[in-house]
């Protein structure tokens, strides 16, 4: 950081500002742009955004690299080895191999800016039947490694209770979304953008239509899980969403749990193990249960150590992404509802049946598969509208009837 910051701050400090050579620097900027902030949007550890104009007319946002990251990246990966080695040496039951691992594999595509344009013409193209998502067009003609233009879009951060209030946007709405758009991703497609921090999600209201938007920006971080992986974690979730611990336990051990699966599923879901075993669609998220697992978090590190080290690579980056979403959820007032539950049920089903349907030559086979996916489908719209006629309170004779009509799908 502290070499990274001087040559920062001392890379033009030979150049006087308004002197001949200032002017000149400043054209070569003004023969691409007819007009550029010189005061960034944002700035973060790797590059920064500014806003800029192109002499066609577009407002783009244009992401500079910060200079020498990419010959210091190297020697923080270094220096990260060995202090992980040293905590090794001082505490044998911290494992943190796999922070260095992942840091080796992720960080060269994500100061490859490249990759990232590429990332994000994919999600676009992936997720193009969600009309709530905007992701930004990358202008390719002036993109390079370094430096990423892209279609400027503004919006208010998606943890902004505020903004969305005056703009009139329904935070209960956004939640939703979120979750369609994530389950889709980890569930269906495998192919999922892992820093969802409010920086890099907006909302808006659609100029046009009004409607309510989420823009995704920052496309350097994405997991490709492969297709085992994804159809286990697929079977994992509808196991805890249905309450079938022994298929929970099942799948937690073929993602690499072993016997720590309970804490698995808690790290998972961020729910105590007995709200687990209740049903996490069906218990509340309390202050209660928050506490106990911000106070038992500590106990349980040595394990939680061992568990990052014997799960999956693709596990690392979706607990981040969990988490993530999880303080978007708090921050709107919208966590752990019923509704994301079952949009995530939704999604897992699609992927099951898509699976075994490919793995058929039989037509009425994948028939057969077909109506089994419609009717598991039905029986969750069906669950979904009965939690919402709940909220009507009904008498009690008229609930009892509507549980044994629709029993929750299995």
């Amino acid at each position: 950081t502290a070499v990274i910051s001087y040559d920062y701050l001392t890379s033009l400090r030979s150049v006087p500002y308004g002197s001949e050579e200032y002017l000149a620097l400043r054209s070569k900027i003004h023969d691409l742009f007819m007009s550029f902030d010189d005061t960034p949007l944002g700035a973060a550890s790797l590059a920064q955004v500014h806003k800029a104009v192109l002499h066609d007319g577009r407002t783009v946002a244009v992401k500079v690299q910060h200079p020498k990251v990419q010959a210091q990246s190297s020697k923080d990966i270094l220096l990260m080895e060995v202090l992980v080695l040293a905590v090794k040496q001082l505490f044998p039951d911290f494992e943190f191999m796999w922070l260095v691992d992942e840091a080796k594999k992720n960080l060269p595509l994500e100061l490859d800016f490249l990759n990232e344009g590429r990332n994000a013409e994919k999600v676009a193209q992936m997720l193009k039947h969600f009309d709530f998502l905007k992701v930004p067009q990358i202008y390719w003609e002036l993109s390079t490694k370094r430096v990423l233009l892209m279609e400027f879009v503004d919006g208010g951060q998606v943890n902004d209770r505020d903004y969305m209030e005056r703009n009139k946007i329904d935070v209960n709405e956004i939640s939703r979304h979120l979750g369609k758009m994530y389950s889709e991703m980890i569930f269906v497609n495998g192919f999922v953008h892992c820093d969802p921090h409010p920086g890099n999600v907006l909302v808006r209201k659609h100029p046009g239509t009004g409607k309510a938007e989420i823009i995704l920006l920052d496309h350097g971080l994405y997991q490709v899980l492969t297709e085992e992986f994804r159809l286990d974690y697929c079977h994992l979730w509808q196991s805890l969403i249905w309450t079938d611990m022994k298929r929970v336990e099942e799948y937690s051990q073929r993602l690499g749990a072993g016997d720590l699966y309970p804490l698995f599923a808690c790290m998972l879901t961020a729910r105590s193990w007995d709200s687990v075993n209740r049903g996490i669609s069906q218990a509340p998220v309390t202050a209660t249960e928050d506490a106990e697992i911000r106070n038992n978090a500590a106990n349980y590190l040595p394990q939680i150590s061992q568990l990052l080290n014997h799960v999956p690579r693709q596990m690392l980056l979706i607990f981040k992404t969990n988490d993530l979403l999880r303080g978007i959820e708090a921050a709107l007032g919208t966590r752990a509802s019923a509704s994301s539950f079952l949009n995530m049920s939704r999604c897992c089903i699609r992927a099951l049946a898509e699976h075994k349907k490919k793995n058929t030559c039989s037509f009425f086979r994948r028939t057969q598969i077909s109506f089994g996916e419609a009717f598991s489908l039905w029986q969750i719209s069906l669950h979904e509208l009965m939690l919402r006629v709940k909220g009507l309170k009904l008498p009690s004779w008229a609930m009892a009837l509507l549980c044994w009509l629709f029993p929750a799908p299995h």
